[in-house]
C-alpha cells in the first residue's frame, strides 16, 4: 500500500471560553515514496537547513529554496536506494565497528572520544545523532564497494601505458579541482530535449562567463553527483578523473571554464577551480602483520575480539609467538600461511582504519584489537622506510588510479541504474484547503 499523501494534522480540542477552533498544525507528511520506503518532510527540511548552516558558515551563497529543495530530495533518493540495497544485502555496521571508527576519528583528530562528544554537543548535534550519520556514511561507503567494485576491471594493457606516462612524467603530477555541472538530458531524447538541453547548457555558461558564483550555479542548476557540494570534485590528477575531465583539462588554467560538451548524460560544463603540484620523489612504505579474525553466526563480534585480547596476552608474555598464531587461527588466505606477514606496502592501499592503525604504531609494536569492513585484527608494525618510486611502486599506483577512475564513473552509472529500475513518486506539498 502506499502511504498517503495528506498532511497529518494535529487535533486541538475546543477551549471552553473560545467561540472559535486553533488553526490545525501541520506535524509531518510523506514526501516521497522510494520503492515500499518513504522520505518525511521532516528529513528534507532538516538536510534543507543544515545546507544553508553551511552555506552561511562558508560565507556562500544559495540559489532558490525550490531549486535547494530539488536537489536535496534527489540525494535522499538516492541515499535511501543505497541503504535499501544494503538492507536486502544483510549489510549492517554493528556498533563495535562503530566504535571503532568513531575512535579512529577521535585519534586522527587528536582528542579523545570524550572531548569529541563534547565537541559535537557544543555544535548542537547530539552524539546519538552523530553516531546514526556516522553508520550511514559507513554503509554507504561500504555498499558502494561491495557492488561497483565487481563492476570494475583493469587490464595489464592500460597499467602498462599509465605506467610509461608515469615514468615520462616523473612522478610530478598535478592534482586539479574541477568544478562540474550536468545538464542533463532524458533517455532517448527527441531533437527538441536535445535542443532545450543545449540552450540551457548555453545559458548556465554564459551566466558563468558573466561572473556568476559557480557553486551556487551548480546547486541551482546541475544534475550530476556532487551538486549539493556545488559541483566541486575533490582534488584529483589527470588519471584519476572520470575520463571526460581527463579529455579535456590537458593545458588548461586556474579559472578556465570549459563547455558545454556533450555526452550521453547531457552537456557538461567543467571549471578549474584550483591546480596544484607534486612534490613527493620518495613513499613512506611498512612492513606489517596481522591476525584477522572473522565474525559471523558461530563467532560472535566480543567472542572475536576477546580471542585477539587473549593472543595479545600470551604474545606479550612470550607464552606463542605472533607468527604461530596467525598461521593457525587469522583467517586471511593470503598472509595466515605466511604467519600472518603482509609485505612492504604504501599504507594507503590498507582500509582506513587499518592504515590508521599503523600510522598511530610505533616499530615491533602491537595494536590493540580493532574493526575493519573485514573483520577485527591484531597488527604488529615490523618497519618503516622511505623507498624512490620503484616500478613495483608505479604498476601499484597506476593501478590505484585507474581503479579510482573507474569507481567514480561505474559509481555513477550504478546509481543511474538503480534510479531508473526504482519505483519513485515525489508527492508535492499541499496547500490547507478552506
Amino acid at each position: 500500500m502506499k502511504p498517503s499523501k495528506h498532511l497529518i494534522f494535529a487535533l486541538f480540542a475546543l477551549a471552553i471560553s473560545q467561540p472559535t477552533l486553533a488553526a490545525p498544525q501541520p506535524l509531518d507528511r510523506v514526501a516521497v515514496q522510494i520503492n515500499d520506503g518513504i522520505v518525511l518532510e521532516s528529513e528534507i527540511t532538516n538536510m534543507i537547513d543544515t545546507v544553508k548552516a553551511n552555506a552561511k558558515t562558508a560565507n556562500q551563497s544559495l540559489p532558490s529554496d525550490s531549486a535547494l529543495r530539488t536537489q536535496v530530495i534527489e540525494r535522499l533518493i538516492l541515499t535511501r536506494l543505497q541503504l535499501q540495497m544494503a538492507d536486502r544485502i544483510g549489510l549492517h555496521i554493528g556498533d563495535l565497528q562503530l566504535d571503532q571508527a568513531i575512535e579512529n576519528i577521535a585519534r586522527e583528530q587528536k582528542m579523545s572520544v570524550a572531548q569529541m562528544q563534547q565537541k559535537i554537543e557544543s555544535e548542537g548535534l547530539s552524539f546519538s545523532q552523530y553516531r546514526e550519520q556516522l553508520r550511514e556514511e559507513i554503509t554507504l561507503g561500504e555498499i558502494q564497494r561491495i557492488q561497483v567494485q565487481r563492476r570494475i576491471q583493469v587490464s595489464p594493457q592500460e597499467i602498462t601505458s599509465l605506467v610509461k606516462l608515469i615514468q615520462e612524467q616523473g612522478m610530478k603530477d598535478v592534482e586539479y579541482q574541477i568544478g562540474h555541472i550536468l545538464i542533463d538530458v532524458p533517455n532517448n531524447p527527441t531533437s527538441e530535449q536535445l535542443e532545450s538541453s543545449s540552450k540551457r547548457a548555453n545559458i548556465v555558461l554564459e551566466r558563468l562567463k558573466s561572473g556568476e558564483d559557480f557553486r551556487r550555479t551548480a546547486i541551482a542548476s546541475s544534475s550530476g553527483p556532487k551538486a549539493l557540494e556545488g559541483g566541486i570534485w575533490d582534488y584529483m590528477n589527470i588519471n584519476e578523473m572520470p575520463t571526460l575531465f581527463a579529455e579535456v583539462i590537458n593545458g588548461a588554467k586556474t579559472g578556465d571554464i570549459i563547455g558545454p560538451i556533450k555526452s550521453g548524460a547531457g552537456f557538461h560544463i567543467i571549471k578549474i577551480m584550483d591546480a596544484r603540484g607534486l612534490q613527493t620523489k620518495e613513499i613512506e612504505e611498512v612492513r606489517a602483520r596481522h591476525i584477522l579474525l572473522k565474525p559471523s553466526p558461530i563467532l560472535s563480534e566480543d567472542r572475536a575480539k576477546a580471542m585477539l585480547e587473549q593472543f595479545l596476552k600470551q604474545i606479550r608474555s612470550g607464552e606463542a609467538k605472533f607468527e604461530d598464531l596467525a598461521r593457525q587461527y587469522s583467517e586471511d588466505p593470503g598472509s595466515a600461511t605466511k604467519g600472518g606477514e603482509l609485505g612492504w606496502a604504501e599504507p594507503s592501499i590498507y582500509v582506513p582504519e587499518f592504515a590508521q592503525t599503523l600510522k598511530s604504531l610505533k616499530t615491533d609494536q602491537i595494536s590493540e584489537p580493532f574493526r575493519t569492513t573485514h573483520g577485527w585484527h591484531i597488527t604488529q608494525l615490523e618497519e618503516r622506510r622511505k623507498t624512490d618510486a620503484t616500478d613495483q611502486f608505479n604498476s601499484n599506483r597506476a593501478h590505484q588510479l585507474i581503479f579510482r577512475r573507474k569507481f567514480n564513473e561505474e559509481l555513477q552509472n550504478w546509481l543511474d541504474e538503480m534510479r531508473s529500475d526504482a519505483y519513485i513518486e515525489i508527492f508535492q506539498p499541499e496547500t490547507n484547503r478552506g
